[in-house]
């Protein structure tokens, strides 16, 4: 077994070793009190989206960072024929769990389903759940979404925005709650050039919103659809701008703050290191070089790609819930003080935003992002990787095209005649045209650049101590991407494309093979066509 396999899950070794290393996050903690781990004690906390990527983290590091905490109600509806206690057994099952199992191996008791599903009127909840929620719960965190670009304009508005505006209605109700963290992302307002922490005109008003797609038939609102997100890229950042704006809305009388990640890459370490259950965004990209099947990539290398480890995410998310309720704490205690004695209280009148981007501190260009990729991925190839792996990124539109069509489609169609003439099923080109669509729906984001203000981010972390900083690191100052990406495309082998690190030794033996006979092929070509034009042109190389 190679060294490089032995740092990766493979079996009892792995898990025994990860278990019986002290945690110098818990250590370092342990010598201090933990406000953030203080306010979670004895709270009830609602959790929707917690079956996505983000969703699970935040489940796992609150079980596990806050043992002392109520119950977790997760907001679960029926999927693919599979009831949500199917859904959350198969969710538990996960490696991602096994360090909060090997920890507290009676953590489900904590876990409470409650069946429902926000893209329903009234969140699909029966009156028993509903009344259940609104009497017990502390702290909501609502990160339900749908994330798809190309959703269809019905859905995303009915989960993205309706789906907000009733979980805030919710939260009316909660005479509990002690604070309510809207998931929102830094591409809400991709319109514009400069995002700051703060609220912006949206592309609609919500209510008219839910009424359009409430009234329209569906073969209309899909006609209207282009019209209607106009400047917006899809209708996932447009129907997020419009549920900000019903955060702005709905938000009078409660303690909220939204929280905006960027692109969400695989974990830095917590709880396991290059965690990830997906392929959106760049990793997508990242993903299809690795297996050599993306050639060419339609990107301006130049431009600064804003990318964000998960865990950075969850932890800002848990501390902006612990100072949410902080600063409400303190804005009523402005309230009752007498005229002028408050005033040294810097309370806003709207809720805080946290844009949790990287650039601010640590920009990475797509370039330094894709070569850095490269060579790890040379490095620790797949046993998946179907060719030699040849990439190239292009800024102009007519060469990707040009590349799409010598790079992809010409060679998909003769493995696939190859295939149909051994009595092979022929899968290429479909899976190019799959390539292709998600190239399209992120090429807007891979040749446009963005800046952004984190300055709340940044305050957010002068107020947490230091303890709290340890067990709860959300500063973006405290990781080297060189280091990271090391892990990143090794997590990508193991956690995305199920390929084990044991595989290795096997891998780079294939790639061998393969690359050998790319240049082989390669040669032979060349001299075939040399060959050609000689005679084509009466030419002797002789």
């Amino acid at each position: 077994m190679t060294t490089e396999a032995c740092m990766w899950p493979n079996g009892n070794t792995y898990l025994d070793d990860m278990f019986n290393m002290k945690d110098q996050s818990n250590v370092d903690a342990a010598e201090g009190i933990s406000e953030v781990t203080n306010f979670y004690a004895g709270c009830n906390v609602l959790i929707t989206g917690g079956s996505g990527f983000l969703g699970k983290l935040l489940l796992e590091k609150l079980l596990r960072t806050c043992p002392n905490m109520g119950k977790v109600y997760m907001l679960l509806r029926a999927k693919k024929g599979k009831t949500p206690a199917q859904r959350l057994k198969e969710q538990f099952n996960d490696l991602l769990y096994d360090r909060l199992r090997h920890e507290q191996p009676n953590f489900a008791s904590q876990v409470v389903i409650i069946e429902g599903d926000t893209g329903e009127e009234d969140l699909g909840l029966s009156s028993a759940d509903r009344d259940l929620l609104v009497k017990n719960t502390h702290v909501v965190f609502h990160g339900a979404a749908t994330v798809r670009f190309d959703e269809t304009l019905r859905k995303a508005i009915n989960i993205n925005v309706r789906g907000v505006k009733m979980m805030l209605l919710l939260a009316k109700e909660m005479n509990n709650l002690k604070a309510f963290v809207h998931i929102s992302t830094a591409y809400a307002h991709c319109t514009l050039d400069y995002i700051e922490e703060k609220y912006y005109k949206p592309a609609m008003d919500p209510n008219e919103a839910i009424a359009m797609v409430a009234k329209s038939e569906d073969e209309a609102l899909q006609r209207m659809a282009p019209r209607i997100i106009g400047a917006w890229p899809n209708t996932y950042t447009f129907s997020k701008s419009v549920g900000e704006d019903a955060v702005r809305m709905y938000s009078r009388g409660l303690p909220i703050s939204v929280v905006r990640p960027s692109i969400v890459l695989p974990t830095i370490k917590d709880p396991v290191v290059g965690w990830s259950d997906n392929m959106y965004g760049s990793t997508g990209a990242v993903v299809g070089i690795y297996v050599s099947l993306l050639r060419v990539f339609h990107c301006d290398l130049k431009n600064v790609v804003e990318l964000i480890p998960a865990d950075i995410v969850i932890n800002n998310i848990i501390v902006a819930a612990w100072d949410t309720n902080k600063l409400w704490n303190q804005k009523k205690l402005a309230v009752e003080q007498p005229v002028g004695q408050s005033d040294f209280l810097d309370v806003t009148t709207q809720p805080l935003i946290y844009n949790c981007v990287s650039s601010c501190q640590k920009p990475l260009t797509w370039d330094e992002y894709l070569h850095v990729n490269l060579r790890y991925a040379d490095e620790a190839p797949s046993r998946l990787t179907l060719w030699y792996r040849v990439f190239i990124p292009v800024k102009y539109e007519w060469l990707y095209i040009l590349g799409k069509l010598f790079l992809h489609l010409i060679p998909a169609i003769i493995v696939d005649t190859l295939a149909r003439l051994t009595g092979r099923k022929p899968r290429l080109l479909k899976i190019y045209q799959k390539v292709h669509k998600y190239s399209s729906v992120v090429s807007y984001y891979c040749n446009r650049e963005w800046k952004f203000n984190n300055d709340n981010v940044l305050k957010l972390w002068e107020r947490t101590s230091l303890t709290d900083q340890t067990k709860f690191d959300f500063n973006v100052e405290n990781f080297d991407w060189s280091e990271y990406f090391v892990n990143y495309i090794r997590g990508i082998r193991v956690y995305v494309l199920k390929d084990p690190m044991t595989t290795l030794d096997q891998a780079r033996v294939k790639y061998k093979l393969l690359t050998g006979l790319h240049f082989t092929i390669v040669t032979i070509l060349c001299c075939l066509l040399a060959w050609l034009f000689t005679s084509f042109v009466g030419i002797s190389l002789l």
